[in-house]
């Protein structure tokens, strides 16, 4: 008779509010690493701002709570990363996963690195690539890929607002890049090495930047594993971190009691009250965060609120 199997211990998940800054790892999904995140934390409520590729590294923000009510925001910023392109060799995917479709001579100066990297700064026409996660009729265009179909993408228009030439050697090119979302640095290496004329595919990626939020404090899944429950609470910033670059709009007690309510509220300044489209929203307290709003028409109009009880939650972790 076969022993009874020994029954997993249930976790006791906790309503948690912040933003987590993870350095994804090598090699792990996005959601992969939400969910070991979300484990480690016995959060609730979780949800990431993103996907970042399993074949890339680095800046991976993670809503807890609250926060996931802002991670559009985060989605919707401009990115940074540092890419690794291999000059000279040209692969099935436009990256070292796929088979290698081509290898040239490369016999390039960084003269002419430096132009074509000019030549795909500022607002130019994407075409999205075959293995990404975009979908079409309900699946992604990689399950299409793998089985051989090419289908027709529309170009689409994002903007590059920097690349600089961190270093070279032979055919290893690696390369700063600013941008705006929904870039495709995996293509962008592809159209560099066709304009260099030697072809090129990405070794490497790594996300420096979303937003107002870096690589700075972010830490790895093995690190946050070894701390204890207090020490990875303590790592979480407030949900408005998402939004450090915003304009901020401080209310009375009374009026932010309206606000939170969802009712418009009339603004007024001496010099009129300029037209916003997003602004953060704060009660009298330091660390009273409401919500995001915009203003139109010299009125403070919500967007996305907290409850009262999330911000009474981020008061006293404040405190």
């Amino acid at each position: 008779m076969n022993a009874p199997k020994p029954q997993r211990q249930r976790i006791q998940r906790r309503a948690l509010h912040g933003v987590l800054l993870l350095d994804k790892p090598l090699g792990l999904s996005s959601n992969d690493a939400l969910q070991k995140a979300k484990w480690l934390l016995r959060a609730e409520k979780a949800g990431h701002t993103g996907t970042l590729d399993p074949l890339a590294t680095g800046l991976l923000p993670l809503c807890f709570g609250a926060a996931t009510k802002f991670s559009q925001v985060s989605l919707d910023a401009d990115k940074a990363y540092e890419a690794t392109l291999r000059l000279g060799q040209t692969t099935t995917t436009g990256d070292g996963e796929g088979e290698v479709l081509e290898t040239r001579e490369v016999a390039v100066t960084r003269a002419q690195i430096e132009a074509a990297c000019a030549q795909f700064t500022g607002l130019i026409s994407q075409v999205p690539p075959m293995y990404s996660a975009l979908k079409h009729e309900g699946k992604a265009l990689y399950d299409y890929a793998r089985q051989g179909i090419e289908i027709e993408r529309p170009a689409r228009q994002v903007t590059i607002h920097s690349i600089d030439i961190l270093d070279w050697q032979a055919e290893q090119l690696t390369i700063a890049v600013r941008c705006s979302k929904g870039t495709y640095i995996r293509t962008l290496g592809e159209d560099i090495g066709r304009v260099l004329g030697c072809g090129a595919h990405l070794s490497a990626l790594r996300r420096t930047a979303s937003g107002p939020v870096t690589l700075d404090g972010a830490i790895s899944l093995d690190a946050l594993a070894a701390m204890t429950e207090a020490e990875r609470e303590d790592l979480l910033r407030p949900p408005d971190a998402l939004l450090a670059d915003w304009p901020e709009q401080r209310l009375d007690a009374a009026e932010a009691a309206r606000f939170l309510s969802g009712l418009r509220r009339r603004l007024y300044s001496p010099s009129g009250v300029a037209d916003v489209s997003q602004v953060k929203v704060y009660g009298p307290e330091p660390q009273a965060f409401l919500g995001s709003a915009h203003i139109k028409g010299g009125e403070l109009i919500a967007d996305r609120l907290l409850s009262p009880q999330e911000v009474q939650a981020l008061l006293g972790t404040a405190a």
